[in-house]
């Protein structure tokens, strides 16, 4: 199935350039809106001294970072967006680790991705559809000599070369099922899709027919040899969708082995499980091995150590729960035994690397609303923090005494941070957004910890308006987050930008809720089952605490929130007891019997929603769903949602959307047809920002 390059694509970022020329509309010309025509200059765009929708999309968004085999140089990624032609690019440059100014080394109209080092520093590999489909492309570390290597028919989705340089490895495409015209050939104009088994639709995309497959080829200075799959004819996608990237599949040091991510099943059983499995394939024997038999949860993203000996990958052991904890598993190929190195830690753990002499490995993990950096001693089997602090640190690379990371918060975008292993010491390499940042100013940030009616404490961010004045009265917004089980950390957001919802005036009370990881497994897998429980309460807590607060506004509260989100909103409306005067839900659940029937991964509302709502008795959890209360609505909402949601269809938005107003409820439909879960074209967005604050302020101002 066609896959989405992994997440750097969706962190790109998007700058407001302009455009001068005409459109024509009805055979006349139309001349663009001087606000997108006319170019405006950083001056012009932070005159106001606060965070706009059009200051977040001028950013830049730093991704991808790689360091170069002797440690002395930083390859990444930075994405801008134009506004007029509503897409994006992004470029290839590098730094040293000793800091200094970046070097842009490429600019080919459109996106250079999956840039990576070749083992012997002599050359960097990336991915470019400069000549028309996605092939691999080599250039020198400064930019110079660059050429096309591959010529891979219909293009490539990824690529890694092996550690001893003699071979490469690719992702592409294979189709394997047949079209409904090529079954009725005598019919070439007929449209239709044949559906005989579920997952014929996942995330954002229809099933097109392909599968994701591994290659495997010769590879000499520049020269790829003949291709082989290493998956031939099994109708199963590595990487798995939707997110899926290069690092779930990795080389042996050797270069004689590949280990790979898959989930083995089709239809049914596919979307009712989580259990891929961690296979290893050897090159010479052609044998495929499955070393995570018996695991039944979530395998992946598989790391091999320096000697080739063992191997770590994050793991989930409960099977269907795609929330899990994430154990750190380490398999020794010679006793094939897998031991769990995370026990007695509570908290998740990812992005594993090994120390050069395998004695340690390296990850990120998530602690009270953050992501910090760990190392796990195998030893000892002991557990140390790096970092700390109110940050996210989302990826990092290992460099001596040193790591080289990318860290963001709720006031910075992504930049690169060198981190001093021993001391947690940090150091900033890469300014890409100094020139916007300077001249613009964020409010106070509270971490306050409130007391939950079942008497936990709960952490609770505050964002506070540029400029507040505590002897003024302020709106406020209860942020709900989405997942469900998804914490709410120091995260600069391109659309729910909490910075971005203060700069307009708002205080946001955001509070990591039940059912929210990095409070350890217990508060996390709480709200399975009882989605209008415990959470709920944890929601009035928060909000009825800082509505006593002096300076905020008890008559102007707002709720807003997308996914999870958004289906919290739709149940505040309806049990909120008059607390608020807004309401934005953006692809919320509104009725949970209907989430049910059409969306694409059933062991997510198997394990959260507890089962389907035809079993006798039904599970409670259907009892929840906001569509029991509509009948309480009395506040305005705004409902938003794309075409392409298959997770959660838009048809949940349009039945929320309808039922206010045929209770006559102030309401407005925001919907984008081309867009999914998210709103990503440019445009798009920040017609989704003016109409999301236009919302508010009509409400709460």
């Amino acid at each position: 199935m066609k896959k989405i390059i992994p997440m750097l694509l969706m962190l790109i970022t998007i700058s407001f350039f302009a455009c001068q020329h005409e459109h024509k509309e009805n055979g006349k010309e139309k001349e663009v809106p001087k606000e997108i025509a006319k170019p405006k200059s950083i001056e012009e765009l932070t005159a106001q001294g606060i965070l706009t929708p059009e200051l977040l999309w001028r950013m830049g968004r730093v991704s991808d970072i790689q360091l170069s085999p002797d440690g002395k140089t930083i390859l990444y990624g930075i994405s801008y967006y134009s506004l007029e032609e509503n897409k994006g690019n992004r470029n290839l440059y590098t730094i040293s680790t000793e800091g200094g100014e970046p070097t842009q080394i490429t600019e080919f109209e459109g996106s250079e991705f999956n840039a990576i080092w070749r083992p012997d520093g002599k050359k960097i590999g990336f991915l470019s559809a400069k000549n028309g489909s996605v092939q691999i492309w080599e250039m020198n570390p400064d930019g110079n000599e660059k050429k096309v290597i591959s010529e891979i028919e219909n293009g490539i989705n990824g690529f890694s070369y092996s550690p001893s340089l003699n071979k490469i490895l690719f992702i592409k495409d294979v189709k394997l099922d047949k079209t409904a015209n090529e079954i009725y050939t005598y019919l070439p104009e007929a449209n239709a899709m044949i559906i005989e088994d579920m997952m014929y639709r996942h995330w954002n995309h229809w099933h097109d027919y392909a599968y994701s497959h591994v290659f495997f080829a010769s590879y000499d200075n520049g020269r790829i040899g003949e291709a082989t799959d290493i998956m031939e004819d099994e109708p199963f996608d590595t990487p798995m969708n939707p997110w899926g990237g290069m690092e779930q599949i990795n080389w042996s040091p050797d270069g004689n082995s590949i280990a790979y991510v898959c989930k083995k099943l089709s239809g049914k059983e596919y979307t009712i499980s989580t259990n891929s499995e961690i296979y290893v394939y050897d090159i010479e024997s052609g044998i495929t091995e499955n070393i995570s038999i018996g695991m039944l949860g979530y395998d992946y993203d598989p790391v091999f150590s320096p000697d080739g000996k063992k191997i770590a990958w994050k793991s989930m052991k409960t099977p269907g729960f795609e929330a899990d904890k994430e154990r750190i598993i380490v398999y020794d190929f010679e006793t094939k035994n897998a031991e769990d190195l995370s026990k007695g830690f509570d908290q998740s753990s990812s992005s594993f690397e090994w120390s050069p002499d395998g004695k340690l490995i390296y990850f990120i993990s998530g602690y009270h609303a953050t992501y910090q950096i760990y190392y796990l001693n195998l030893e000892s089997k002991k557990i140390e923090q790096i970092t700390e602090g109110r940050v996210n640190f989302t990826s990092f690379a290992l460099n001596d005494t040193e790591l080289v990371a990318l860290k963001k918060t709720f006031t910075l975008p992504s930049e690169i941070f060198k981190v001093d292993i021993a001391s947690g010491k940090e150091l900033q390499l890469s300014f890409t957004n100094k020139d916007i940042l300077d001249k613009i100013s964020f409010g106070k940030i509270e971490e306050r910890w409130i007391e939950t009616t079942d008497n936990k404490k709960m952490l609770t961010w505050i964002l506070y308006p540029p400029d507040f004045d505590p002897n003024k009265k302020y709106p406020a917004i209860l942020y709900c987050q989405g997942g469900p089980q998804s914490a709410i950390t120091p995260n600069f957001h391109y659309r729910w930008n909490l910075a971005l919802m203060a700069s307009n005036g708002y205080i946001m009370v955001a509070p990591n809720r039940r059912g929210l990881p990095t409070f350890g497994q217990a508060w996390n897998d709480q709200i399975s089952g009882d989605y209008g429980g415990q959470n709920m309460k944890d929601y009035f807590s928060a909000i009825d605490e800082l509505a006593a607060e002096p300076y905020v506004d008890e008559d102007k509260l707002g709720a807003v929130g997308a996914s999870y989100g958004g289906f919290s909103v739709f149940w505040l409306a309806g049990n909120h007891n008059k607390r608020f005067k807004a309401f934005i839900s953006h692809c919320g659940m509104f009725n949970l019997e209907s989430q049910y029937a059409e969306t694409d991964e059933y062991f997510f509302v198997n394990k959260d929603l507890e089962g389907p709502f035809w079993e006798n008795p039904k599970p409670k959890s259907y009892s929840f769903s906001p569509h029991n209360f509509v009948g309480n609505w009395d506040t305005p909402i705004m409902v938003i949602s794309g075409g392409y949601d298959f997770r959660i269809p838009y048809t949940e938005s349009i039945q929320a959307f309808n039922a206010g107003r045929l209770q006559d409820i102030p309401a407005k439909f925001l919907f984008f047809p081309d867009e999914s879960h998210f709103v990503l074209k440019p445009q798009n967005a920040i017609l989704w920002q003016r109409e999301f604050f236009g919302w508010l302020d009509q409400w709460l101002k």
